[in-house]
């Protein structure tokens, strides 16, 4: 594959990055869409992803320099490079961060929390979706080997592949992160035309939450395990859990919205029957 897209001068654009950026547009571009399906102030959802995805962005940068910081004292020109790094606890660092953040924002603007939730899962599916093509041109989050004969199998023969992301060269792998991208595409179709057939708020935030479980812990039985935790000697890794965390997260919110559908038509019928006598 290609981890550098291009060069302008001694500049260097990689692909991983410039897909991820492609995803970040076309997300930002469908927020607004979506935020008028919702009924969010289209204005203060397009701040509250930028902020979360700088705020991302830094926790995940801000936890390389701390991790390397005795290896960057000696080589500061290191620093420009550090970007190139990818690693399952810098995804995990960011998108803490971002929640964290979007969360604040969602809060502090007064932001109804179900639709803000609603009008964001789409988006973050297909910026999901690029993110995961960026992986795959630069050999990030690679698969496993291949069985012999797998038609669908790529071969990395690039060394900065092994440079920046350990990617082992010449070896025929599973293409998890087209896999993970055609998964997420097709979540994120699924989520823009239930938007507006969904009765109550909340629901597809839900149904969202459970589909990122279920393609990130599906995804995960073709991944290299190198660098990604493990439980129960080696039945889980960490992906997986969170993973897991992420469908009962999901769960409980589109049961939460039962609960209250009951609690509602229980309330109306109490009406009635106090209406009549």
């Amino acid at each position: 594959m290609h981890p550098i897209l291009f060069h302008i001068g001694s500049l260097i654009i990689p692909s991983y990055g410039a897909l991820a950026a492609l995803g970040v547009l076309l997300a930002l571009l469908l927020v607004l869409r979506t935020a008028r399906i919702a009924g969010v102030d289209s204005g203060k959802m397009w701040n509250l992803c930028v902020l979360s995805l700088f705020a991302a962005l830094a926790a995940a940068r801000l936890l390389l320099v701390i991790a390397n910081w005795s290896a960057l004292r000696l080589h500061p020109s290191w620093l420009l490079g550090i970007a190139m790094v990818h690693h399952p606890l810098l995804a995990a660092t960011g998108a803490i961060a971002g929640a964290a953040c979007a969360f604040w924002y969602a809060r502090h603007n007064k932001l109804p929390f179900a639709a803000t939730a609603d009008a964001l899962v789409s988006p973050l599916a297909l910026g999901l979706a690029f993110e995961q093509l960026g992986a795959f041109a630069a050999g990030s989050g690679y698969g496993v080997e291949a069985e012999s004969g797998f038609r669908l199998a790529v071969t990395y023969t690039n060394p900065m592949a092994s440079l920046w992301s350990g990617t082992p060269l010449g070896i025929p792998l599973h293409p998890v992160q087209i896999y993970a991208s055609l998964a997420f595409l097709a979540l994120a179709s699924l989520l823009l035309v239930w938007l507006p057939l969904a009765r109550r708020k909340g629901d597809v935030a839900g149904l969202g939450l459970m589909g990122f479980g279920f393609v990130l812990y599906i995804t995960e039985l073709w991944r290299d395990p190198e660098g990604r935790g493990a439980l129960l000697h080696g039945a889980l890794d960490g992906p997986q859990i969170a993973a897991i965390l992420l469908v009962i997260a999901g769960a409980l919110l589109l049961r939460e919205r039962k609960s209250e559908r009951t609690s509602a038509v229980a309330a109306q019928l109490l009406n009635a029957h106090r209406g009549q006598a």
